[in-house]
């Protein structure tokens, strides 16, 4: 069912038990989980699905070992928990990384860190290999029996330095643990939709599509794209729409103050020495103002994050010199013989963090926990309205299973399943061993004709997906579909199309930014953005001029919003 029929359909109903409002990863999760109960739901986002805060993520799947020292044991055990499910759940998507503590005094901050967990300080000294050791041992306590990832291991200053030779050599020890990268986290979001939607016919996700009312027992939608606008009747909504919660809230007439977000930002640079330097592993350190940073790999790149800023409206989240210079100091606290300048730089993105309106002293202090709040009917509506404030990327199934109960609950049916153990999309009947994942490419090959190389390139990309993809592909071979795009070899040509046909791709940027990261791994040029509007365009209708115009669309979002300049 194309964009337009689906439309069409919701049009004609008019009624639906649950109206999700935004496509981020904590509605997405809540419709995946809805639509695996038998509910009847929608999901709305005024703009492409993760396109807000969760494009905005540090590509961690963490348990927030920081938190401790906030006293957030209960969301850290469960962040550990969820981790180690999304490690199992998306393989294709989600591996263990391997993260290293860079540690510069021994005994610092012991004092400190029990006063700002009482609340009496709001920002401690740095944190010494003591502390360090205490929470990283409650950290692999909540890993269980389970053994997703090994335990962590400190080593002292001369085998840290024959292990990473250029790490700044002022360090008295390293600690090492795993958490986990999430590679493809707007990925990750198209394949929940598709298996929701796969699960249930009456599950019907729709990106363009926003909020512009509400009254009685009904929510007025508009097509941002045809800008006709129609009534839905529900029985209930859940606000998910992150750092625009009080927005969505104010375009339905309800009035609310529930969001307090921060700002983060992030580099993603071309820097093969740095990305030698660190390997596959993310380094994540205290700067000297106390703020926590990363330096992580993502692909051949390396990516540098992150801020962490009051901000009021998040359309206004952009990158700027003053991070960025910010950014490029902060390498050589770690690695000092590095140079890194903005000529390194390919892609740079912001977004805000929907954290819950707080008087903290401080952003760190600000809880990364997730809650639920109801806006009981009204005189203005007639159907409660459940806000989902907070939350972090690591534990949206969590965070979804409690709403979708809570959901359940109200409309008096029971759950049928969990997703505790659901596999998401190309992680289905993953091949978890380098001889099984040779195997299985060698079949593909086989059913498909294509290369082993072409499946491989798939498969590295989409998971088991790419079976499916390569079949596609098979089948148009007549078409060209089997044939390397001209400025991109890498990908097929029927690879695009097929995304195009099956994603929900409405505009030239939702492909480049969202249904693959060759925006944030800086691959795109003016004659590949061509390339791909023109076949983009022939699957879903644009004009020559229509062509153009995502192409100059695309260019100019490219520029204002990520400072890359074609």
């Amino acid at each position: 069912m194309n964009r337009q029929d689906r439309l069409h359909h919701i049009q004609q109903t008019t009624t639906v038990s649950v109206l999700i409002i935004g496509g981020g990863v904590n509605g997405i999760g809540t419709f995946r989980d809805l639509a695996l109960q038998g509910v009847d739901v929608l999901l709305v986002d005024r703009a492409d699905f993760c396109s807000g805060a969760s494009a905005a993520s540090s590509h961690m799947a963490h348990g927030g070992i920081r938190y401790l020292e906030n006293g957030e044991f209960r969301l850290v055990r469960e962040a550990v928990e969820e981790r180690n499910r999304l490690i199992k759940n998306a393989p294709h998507y989600v591996r263990p990384l391997p993260t290293v503590i860079p540690i510069f005094k021994w005994l610092s901050g012991a004092f400190n860190a029990p006063l700002k967990f009482l609340g009496l300080l709001d920002k401690p000294s740095e944190r010494g290999a003591a502390i360090i050791k205490m929470g990283l041992l409650m950290y692999d306590a909540y890993t269980g029996s389970e053994r997703t990832v090994p335990r962590h291991e400190f080593l002292l200053r001369d085998a840290a330095l024959k292990r990473y030779p250029q790490l700044n050599s002022e360090i008295v020890s390293i600690a090492e643990y795993y958490d986990g990268l999430i590679r493809s986290p707007e990925r990750l979001c198209i394949e929940l939709i598709a298996d929701a939607e796969a699960a249930s016919p009456t599950a019907h996700a729709v990106n363009y599509v926003s909020v512009v009312g509400a009254a009685g027992d009904h929510v007025r939608l508009q097509d941002e794209l045809s800008g006709e606008t129609f009534d839905i009747q529900p029985q209930l909504v859940i606000n998910a729409a992150g750092p625009w919660i009080d927005f969505a809230n104010q375009a339905m007439g309800q009035q609310s103050d529930l969001i307090g977000g921060t700002k983060g930002s992030h580099l993603v640079l071309n820097h093969p020495e740095l990305r030698a330097a660190i390997g596959d592993h993310e380094f994540f350190f205290e700067n000297s103002d106390g703020r926590i940073v990363l330096i992580c790999p993502l692909e051949d790149r390396v990516l540098i994050g992150t801020s962490d800023i009051r901000i009021d409206n998040p359309d206004e989240a952009r990158c700027t010199e003053e991070e960025i210079d910010y950014f490029l100091s902060m390498t050589a606290r770690v690695f000092p013989s590095i140079t890194v300048n903005r000529s390194h730089i390919v892609f740079t993105f912001s977004g805000v963090r929907p954290l819950p309106a707080a008087n903290a002293k401080s952003t760190g202090q600000i809880s990364r926990d997730h809650s639920i709040e109801v806006m009981e009917p009204s005189a203005t509506v007639n159907f409660p309205v459940l806000n989902l404030v907070g939350g972090k990327w690591t534990t949206f199934r969590a965070f979804a299973e409690q709403t979708a109960d809570r959901v359940l609950q109200r409309l008096a049916k029971s759950r049928q399943m969990t997703t505790a153990d659901q596999p998401i999309g190309g992680g289905k009947a993953y091949p978890t061993t380098p001889a099984a994942r040779a195997a299985w490419i060698e079949r593909a090959s086989e059913t498909t004709g294509l290369t082993n190389a072409q499946l491989d390139q798939l498969f590295q990309r989409y998971g088991t997906l790419a079976a499916t993809i390569g079949a596609d592909i098979a089948a148009n071979r007549a078409d060209g579909a089997a044939e390397p795009l001209q400025h991109l070899p890498s990908y097929l040509q029927g690879e695009i199309r097929y995304l195009a046909r099956t994603e929900k791709v409405v505009h030239l940027d939702d492909f480049i930014l969202r249904r693959s990261s060759l925006a944030m791994l800086g691959m795109v040029t003016k004659p590949l953005l061509e390339e791909l509007s023109r076949l983009l365009g022939a699957v879903l209708g644009w004009s020559a001029e229509e062509q153009q115009a995502e192409v100059d669309r695309t260019v100019a979002q490219l520029a204002a919003q990520h400072r890359v300049h074609l």
